[in-house]
């Protein structure tokens, strides 16, 4: 991914959070450290959230229609892809939607609570569960729902709405489809095997049936709302977010050629799935993952935007992987945006580099958060930035984003 004619440039953002939409509300949100980030204690109780911030989507899903037959999960992903594609100069230009390729890092689809309820109030009444099941479901459910949405709808729906016509690829698996999405996004435009690729995630956390999940396998915070590096002594666990992160992912030689202008060079990303049967295979992981991202770096001080969960032993042990950069030499300044945005899972890597690029682009990192022993000043010209993600259950990965000279301005 290093030679100059298949370089991966990141040329749109698409971000919409907690915090708002667009670039401008995002770096306001992490660099205002002293403020409380939204947070939502009551409604989900006793788990608090970060919810979405109120956003007219019909500003990018202006049909009626397709508003209608969308799930929420599926209305923040399709504004955010259109977001993207707008600040990368893409939107509505069919010469170029016709070949950007589409990624996208997706859930299972939310159920219908209505419908899983009616069906468990008809069990308890008459204790049949089968017959129960057979005569609800098919006419209570619309076509597209299996009692949840199709993952690749989000996918379609982007291509419908926003005339994405090349390629299209889903991938599933919570935090680690994230990761699979930007790592085949790179691959593909550094192989040559493709120029333009919009790819991202979304997550809707405002579900029961999402937290009922999450909380089952004793994955969420369930105190009043702290920083992610704070959570550890009370057992950890993470706060869901509400967002929705697209990147248009480029080669520098495509963008040059339009005019476009980078935010950040994607230079590597490395992934893994550690086993996790032992303590330490996921510190291990990661140090051999840095070893193939940092292979023609010199140990100096380095930003790093972690995407920790918050949950145990994942976080620890992460913690430990960026301790070991300190006594090499990387002197890591740390920032976990998840303590400001939630845990996103799928949607959470793409997030952590969009905030990368961000930060890049305009040539200064974000404050630590107040009263965060974890997250010091960077001692060094901002120049690179490792993004982290490790999967509250299974995966890992890194990625190492720099500066280019041709960056674009604020």
């Amino acid at each position: 991914m290093d030679n100059s004619s298949t370089q991966v440039w990141i040329t749109g953002i698409g971000l919409m959070s907690c915090a708002g939409e667009g670039t401008a509300a995002h770096l306001d949100a992490l660099d205002k450290a002293s403020a409380p980030p939204r947070i939502d204690e009551e409604g989900f109780a006793p788990y608090p959230i970060h919810p979405l911030a109120p956003i007219d989507m019909a500003r990018q899903i202006p049909k009626k229609s397709d508003l209608r037959q969308m799930e929420t999960w599926q209305r923040i992903g399709v504004y955010a892809a259109g977001l993207a594609l707008e600040d990368a100069g893409v939107a509505r230009k069919p010469e170029l939607l016709s070949k950007t390729h589409l990624v996208v890092a997706a859930g299972s689809g939310e159920r219908d609570s209505a419908v899983d309820a009616k069906v468990l109030e008809a069990i308890a009444s008459r204790g049949d569960t089968e017959l129960s099941a057979k005569e609800i479901l098919p006419t209570a459910l619309r076509p597209t729902l299996f009692l949840a949405q199709l993952s690749n709808l989000l996918a379609g729906n982007i291509s419908i709405v926003h005339n994405v016509t090349a390629s299209s690829r889903t991938f599933m698996g919570e935090e680690m489809a994230g990761l699979s999405a930007i790592e085949n996004a790179a691959r593909r435009i550094s192989s040559g095997q493709a120029e333009v690729v919009l790819v991202g995630g979304a997550l809707n956390a405002e579900r029961k049936d999402l937290l009922l999940g999450y909380e089952l396998g004793h994955n969420l915070w369930s105190q009043p709302y702290a920083p992610v590096w704070q959570r550890h002594d009370a057992g950890g666990g993470f706060v869901t977010g509400s967002a929705g992160a697209f990147l248009v992912l480029e080669s520098s030689a495509h963008a040059q050629a339009r005019g476009a202008k980078p935010y950040a060079k994607l230079q590597a990303i490395a992934t893994d799935r550690a086993r996790r049967t032992e303590p330490g295979q996921i510190r291990r992981a990661l140090q051999q993952l840095f070893k193939r991202l940092s292979a023609d770096l010199q140990p100096s001080p380095i930003a790093v935007l972690s995407g920790a969960s918050g949950v145990e032993p994942g976080t620890a042990e992460e913690r430990d992987f960026l301790d070991d950069l300190d006594t090499e030499g990387y002197a890591p300044a740390i920032r976990a945006f998840g303590s400001r945005f939630g845990h996103t899972v799928e949607a959470h890597f793409p997030l952590g580099l969009a905030l990368a690029a961000l930060a890049l682009s305009r040539g200064e990192f974000f404050p630590p958060q107040e009263d965060e022993a974890v997250e010091d000043d960077l001692t060094a010209p901002l120049d690179r930035i490792v993004v982290t993600g490790v999967g509250h259950w299974r995966g890992e990965g890194l990625a190492l984003l720099e500066k280019v000279d041709t960056e674009r301005k604020q």
